[in-house]
């Protein structure tokens, strides 16, 4: 249960973090003019939420060590990335198939960098386990 909650609050954090970061992008460019109506800023933060609970719970795959890696990652970022299209989609972040592909895009280089930081903390914890 501990690892449940500790991967959906780095899924969702991630996520809104993320979505905040876009959100002054954007309103910078636009120069503080993002019209938004009918619930869309709420409809964009609750997909934020459900898109990160999708990325972080399938992150749980990486706990079983006798899955080989390369279907880890493909189980974790196949889900995540459906529940990206799908939530994307609704909620209106895109409307075509390049903007699907830009935030699948944003969404393998954040998997990139979480991969990295692993990474990197496994060959410190053996380095430690060594001396």
């Amino acid at each position: 249960m501990k690892q449940v909650m500790k991967s959906s609050w780095i899924g969702v954090s991630t996520a809104l973090l993320i979505f905040v970061i876009i959100g002054i992008i954007f309103d910078q460019t636009h120069q503080g003019f993002l019209p938004l109506e009918n619930y869309q800023y709420t409809k964009m933060a609750v997909g934020t939420i459900i898109v990160g609970l999708g990325f972080g719970l399938p992150s749980l795959i990486y706990d079983k060590e006798q899955i080989p890696y390369s279907m880890q990652v493909l189980f974790h970022l196949g889900i995540g990335c459906a529940i990206l299209l799908i939530t994307g989609y609704m909620v209106g972040w895109f409307t075509n198939l390049v903007g699907a592909f830009i935030e699948i895009g944003m969404s393998l280089v954040v998997w990139i960098g979480f991969a990295y930081h692993y990474r990197k903390e496994a060959k410190q914890i053996n380095q430690q386990l060594k001396k």
